[in-house]
């Protein structure tokens, strides 16, 4: 069946005429599956049901039940047709642009005193559109310096002259302002702006020198004539185009309108980087990601994307620079390879930029695989607690003391499955007297999201309390004070055979041992209590060190906290000088301080 059905399928493509077209492949249910150009439709079109083809085009192959085709005068107007129908049919086995976002354009507005304003929707009304822009920053920066050189209209009023004349209209703030000329009450007449107008297209086309040459003639004019205030008015107008035009890579003013393309891919992928020049400086550019589906070429997909560029953007250039031909006829301006000389180096320029987003991609790419890397295990986690959420932020409590006294705490948060240690904290209890490790756990707890709600910042999804029953109660009033305790999953985990505890469930839940959601939860676990342990050991050290010092005539408990926490250590304060001991505790303490240490160090050597 499948073998009649091919040579049915070999037999129209041998009666395609030799001439130049585009080709499409329909499946059983009539639906374009692909779209191609051929010099000649009968040798490109027998070609894949003739000799061998493998892999993803013996897939398209076989779900071809159709052919359908169209004649052109030549090849160029084969690609211009090729690129048409695939944005019409979007065929799943074309290549595919991903650069189908809806761009921002500037439009003069096609009405009585014209707007210039950012749109993304283009409308069959007349207006002048300019762009697409890659950038809506662009659009803005380009207003922006339209809006200073030229005090143009923003409101939609009718400013037909019956209007006008009728005095339907009042200035607003944008006059007041200087913003304005107030054409709406006839203090600026339509011959005048329609100048400033000219002037914007100009800009807009690329062409700043020739405003600027404008500009300098008027302003030459008005010095002429003493008009010295308005020749000041269009020098401050220079300076603002000669600053934006500075911003621009000058190329050469010998070389005017130009297109470049280069390409850079791989077996799956490939980037194309468009840049456009006018009157010799860069105005442009732009990269096009292409998702290849049968294996394209390059030579293949360079013709297709700077035919739809050259669409888009409304390429009028009279030279295209390109790293190869492509066989075939080709659309559009002078195509050209160059060797040497600056067209070269605008060519090596585009080739950077293409490799550069070219590894953008891939960074991309890896940073997304290592993300999606956790997703796995965080699903299986929410699945596991019956959460609703995807516990994206986790946070874990442990708490310590210092036999028997000087309770802390200490906090961990993870993100993605991960440390993120710059998040941690460390809680000295100031409400507990003694080893309560229930109080402790209902004061650290409280403090730590009585403050992200002062803050504004994320709670987290999960909160994990190394602990039995008592500590995860603890924790619950602490978060029913705060009134969220819908909005966390609370969790207790007990040391002895890892039982998660919920609230209020007397049934512990028993993970697999092998489990990777246990694994993540005694991670969470041991990292708060590592956690605790250095801030414990620090403390214990600070106590003892302060407990030496205080054992010195004259020097109290707050003095030797004050010289521990500022220094680090007892043998810190030990090897400090004399005068660093001095700037902080006065030369008489500092003198005591020295002579006793000395005197000890001395004994115990």
């Amino acid at each position: 069946m499948a073998g009649s059905k091919q040579l049915g399928l070999r037999e129209q493509a041998g009666q395609l005429p030799d001439m130049p077209g585009v080709y499409l492949f329909l499946d059983k249910e009539g639906k374009v599956i692909y779209v191609g150009k051929a010099k000649s439709l009968r040798k490109r079109v027998l070609s894949y049901f003739t000799g061998q083809v493998e892999g993803k085009t013996r897939v398209l192959v076989g779900r071809i039940a159709a052919i359908d085709h169209v004649l052109t005068e030549n090849e160029a107007d084969a690609l211009l047709l090729e690129n048409n129908l695939i944005k019409k049919y979007q065929p799943r086995y074309n290549i595919l642009l991903k650069d189908d976002k809806s761009y921002p354009w500037i439009v003069v507005k096609n009405e009585p005193f014209p707007r210039v304003f950012l749109t993304r929707n283009l409308l069959n009304d007349g207006s002048e559109y300019f762009g697409p822009y890659t950038s809506a920053r662009m659009v803005r920066t380009l207003l922006d310096l339209i809006r200073q050189l030229y005090p143009l209209r923003t409101c939609s009023l009718r400013l037909t002259p019956q209007n006008i004349k009728a005095k339907k209209y009042r200035v607003c703030l944008e006059y007041h302002l200087g913003k304005c000329k107030a054409p709406c009450v006839g203090r600026q007449n339509e011959e005048e702006y329609l100048k400033d107008i000219e002037a914007v297209r100009m800009i807009l086309k690329g062409n700043i020198r020739e405003v600027i040459r404008h500009l300098e003639q008027l302003m030459k004019d008005y010095a002429a004539d003493y008009e010295f205030e308005k020749a000041q008015a269009v020098k401050e107008k220079l300076e603002i185009l000669e600053k934006y035009q500075s911003r621009s890579v000058v190329v050469n003013p010998r070389i005017r309108d130009v297109d470049v393309f280069s390409i850079v891919d791989t077996p799956d992928l490939a980037v194309v980087n468009f840049l456009k020049v006018v009157n010799g400086a860069i105005v442009q550019s732009h990269n096009v990601e292409v998702k290849k589906v049968l294996g394209e070429e390059k030579e293949e997909i360079l013709p297709l994307v700077v035919s739809e560029l050259r669409q888009r953007f409304g390429s009028s250039a009279q030279e295209t620079l390109v790293p190869f031909l492509p066989a075939g006829e080709l659309p559009g301006s002078r195509w050209h390879v160059p060797q040497r000389g600056e067209r070269k180096k605008l060519l090596e320029m585009s080739e950077r930029n293409a490799r550069y987003y070219f590894l953008e991609i891939q960074k991309r790419k890896e940073q997304y695989k290592k993300k999606k890397g956790y997703e796995p295990l965080l699903e299986q986690l929410r699945r596991d607690l019956h959460m609703k959420e995807l516990p994206r932020h986790i946070e874990c409590f442990d708490n310590s003391n210092l036999q028997g006294s000087d309770p802390v705490s200490a906090c961990v948060v993870f993100r993605d499955g991960r440390p993120s240690k710059k998040e941690y904290r460390h809680f000295n209890v100031k409400t507990v007297e003694g080893p309560d490790d229930y109080a402790t756990m209902r004061e650290v707890v409280w403090r730590r999201y009585h403050r992200l709600l002062e803050e504004g910042a994320e709670l987290p999804q999960l909160v994990v309390i190394d602990g039995g029953k008592g500590q995860l109660n603890a924790a619950r009033e602490s978060l029913q004070n705060l009134g969220i305790q819908d909005r966390i999953t609370l969790i207790g985990i007990a040391k002895r055979l890892e039982e998660i505890y919920f609230p209020d469930d007397p049934v512990p839940l028993y993970l697999d041992k092998t489990s990777e959601s246990l694994r993540l939860i005694q991670y969470l676990r041991d990292e708060a209590h590592r956690f605790g342990i250095i801030f414990h050991r620090k403390k214990r050290e600070r106590k003892m060190s302060g407990s030496e010092l205080e054992k010195i005539p004259g020097i109290g408990p707050a003095t030797a906290e004050k010289l521990i926490r500022t220094l680090g250590s007892l043998a810190a304060v030990q090897e400090a000088p004399e005068a660093s001991l001095a700037r902080l505790v006065g030369k008489e303490k500092a003198k005591r301080i020295k002579d006793h240490l000395m005197d000890n160090s001395g004994r115990t050597s």
